[in-house]
């Protein structure tokens, strides 16, 4: 009977092996996770960009039927229209509101990030004007008349 000199080839990895690809994979997940937590910040700040220049068409339409924006409230006439509330349906990350001033002639629309979403810390505005600022950015009080997404100066 013949004897085996040979051993078997080992199959699989080394430690230092699954130990160098662990490491990569915790690189690489420490840069794309807040990458993608930013990512997924941006977007959601499209919702107040685009209901805040609906409601800056809204309040057009309202002025060029009444002569102001309201008289202490916004567009709170006889005959105020549905969206009055400042509320829009399906509305995911932010909260809506108006104000009036300059006895009725002039309005700021505002967009406050809601709290427990990826909004919060943010706060939008716009007036008659269409300027549009931010006052609030990323949690930190800001100054900008433009709306902010990924830094916090305008460019």
């Amino acid at each position: 009977m013949p004897r085996l000199s040979r051993l078997a080839p080992q199959r699989g990895f080394t430690l230092i092996e699954l130990m160098i690809t662990v490491a990569i994979v915790a690189i690489l997940a420490a840069v794309a996770i807040p990458a993608y937590g930013d990512y997924v910040r941006r977007g959601s700040l499209t919702e107040a960009f685009s209901q805040l220049a609906d409601y800056r068409v809204k309040m057009e339409q309202y002025y060029q039927d009444n002569r102001n924006y309201g008289s202490t409230d916004c567009v709170d006439g006889t005959a105020a229209p549905s969206w009055k509330t400042f509320a829009p349906t399906g509305a995911k990350y932010f909260d809506y509101g108006c104000a009036v001033a300059g006895s009725g002639q002039e309005y700021t629309v505002t967009a406050t990030g809601k709290t427990g979403t990826v909004a919060a810390g943010h706060i939008f505005t716009i007036n008659q004007n269409n300027v549009q600022a931010t006052t609030k950015f990323k949690g930190t009080t800001v100054s900008q008349s433009c709306w902010l997404v990924k830094s916090a100066t305008c460019s």
